[in-house]
């Protein structure tokens, strides 16, 4: 069981050196946008299916609460989480447009639009970040493996060249404090 376990800790903190390194370059570009957004009274909005969801809302509350120091509450919103939305647009719509409805009504030209796919391929993140496209938001996407679709896409991809999915969540929820502790200091 411990060999299982160091086995485990040490595969994902490869995956997350390697995604950091790969991306270093864009991370830093996406806190740019988003400090710029910001500044300019625009928001994040942040969506995802299963892990990606739950790091979505978690990526949101960073952005609304606080990372590590006292500041404003910064504009964000996790399209994750409102039930009677998701449950209306899937059941009247179907499941591919739950996020495309929702960055319909709430993206904003200059807002950032972040979809967190692990394989790429999520047909409701990429409706939503063509959608987002339409109406002139700055696209974000967080993938795994070779990026899939949603990396020719956005305006700005972070891969996390991994198969294992759990490793491409630890990976992108790294990323994601990264970020927003970039962003919160850099406002």
């Amino acid at each position: 069981m411990l060999n299982k376990l160091k086995k485990i800790c040490d595969e994902s903190n490869a995956v997350k050196t390697a995604a950091f390194s790969e991306n270093a370059d864009t991370i830093v570009r996406v806190v740019n946008a988003i400090i710029k957004a910001l500044k300019a009274g625009h928001k994040v909005l942040f969506f995802g299916n299963g892990g990606s969801a739950a790091d979505s809302q978690h990526l949101a509350a960073e952005l609304i609460g606080r990372f590590q120091k006292e500041r404003v509450a910064f504009p964000s919103i996790a399209l994750t989480t409102d039930t009677s939305i998701i449950t209306a647009l899937g059941n009247d719509y179907g499941f591919d447009v739950i996020f495309e409805r929702q960055m319909e009504a709430l993206g904003n030209a200059g807002d950032v639009a972040v979809g967190l796919s692990t394989s790429g391929n999520s047909e409701n993140v990429i409706r939503a970040i063509k959608k987002a496209k339409a109406k002139g938001l700055i696209t974000v996407s967080m993938t795994g493996r070779d990026g899939g679709k949603l990396k020719s896409l956005t305006d700005m991809s972070i891969v996390v060249r991994d198969q294992n999915t759990a490793r491409v969540q630890e990976s992108h929820i790294c990323i994601g404090h990264a970020i927003c502790e970039l962003v919160e200091s850099g406002i």
